[in-house]
């Protein structure tokens, strides 16, 4: 088994959880969204599960969809490799008919860090992997564009953004944010006020795999397979942009 190999699995298993969203969605509809969303948790976490218990036997799972006590096991705290899932990240989105913005997670982390990952986007076709990461756009100079939550943007990126000449995008899921950095739409995606280990893991793994600065907002590392995987805050961005960012945030926060 080699690195090599992680990376690809971690690809193929999230295009295939994402083929098998795309099969509930179209079966399913969107009259039901409650359903809808049900049952695309459901069916992702158990392929994903099963694919890595066949697969990767030796390993443990972290998942958004597992129970309390499965979260709480501490073997996986004690575990060399550890792989990080969010089944489906995004499920507003997913259950409204005509969004691309959720995405499917898939993260190992091995002895303290993130060593493969990939983000499926099941509705705009497309992958990002650890394996072949995509080429961030250089910056051109000049205003910007954040990603943030469509329902929720935190009050203080919103002063960020006006302190740093910066526009804000509504975009769903943070794996969907996080991918728009690494694809040209947005040159940066802040957030604070509530996350897990799982919303971020994979796309930061790409992320960093493409040269991407990927941290917490004061700046520190992004630490994942911690007792407590509530991971609340994030910064992720072009490299060019990351200083005045956090300059941004610490003069906001004074």
């Amino acid at each position: 088994m080699t690195i090599r190999d992680d990376h690809a699995l971690a690809g193929d298993l999230a295009t295939e959880a994402g083929a098998r969203l795309l099969g509930i969605r179209e079966r399913t509809g969107f009259d039901d969204a409650k359903a809808l969303r049900a049952e695309g948790d459901r069916a992702a976490h158990v392929f994903l599960m099963e694919s890595l218990a066949r697969l990767r036997p030796s390993d443990s799972v972290l998942s958004e969809e597992a129970t309390r006590e499965e979260r709480l096991d501490p073997r996986r705290l004690k575990a060399d490799r550890v792989w990080i899932v969010d089944p489906l990240d995004g499920t507003r989105e997913f259950s409204e008919a005509g969004r691309p913005d959720w995405a499917v997670h898939v993260a190992l982390w091995e002895r303290g860090r993130l060593s493969a990952g990939a983000v499926a986007l099941p509705a705009q076709g497309r992958t990002l992997t650890t394996a072949d990461p995509p080429k961030p756009p250089a910056y051109e100079k000049g205003r910007f564009r954040i990603a943030v939550s469509r329902t929720r943007p935190p009050e203080f990126v919103q002063k960020l953004a006006y302190l740093v000449g910066a526009d804000l995008v509504p975009i769903g899921s943070a794996g969907a944010k996080i991918s728009a950095v690494l694809t040209g739409e947005v040159e940066a995606y802040v957030h604070a006020g509530g996350q897990f280990e799982w919303d971020s893991a994979a796309p930061v793994a790409v992320a960093l795999a493409a040269g991407v600065h990927a941290s917490r907002i004061d700046g520190s590392e992004l630490a994942y397979n911690q007792a407590d995987p509530s991971l609340p805050d994030i910064l992720v961005s072009l490299p060019e942009l990351a200083t005045s960012l956090l300059a941004g945030i610490r003069d906001l926060h004074r």
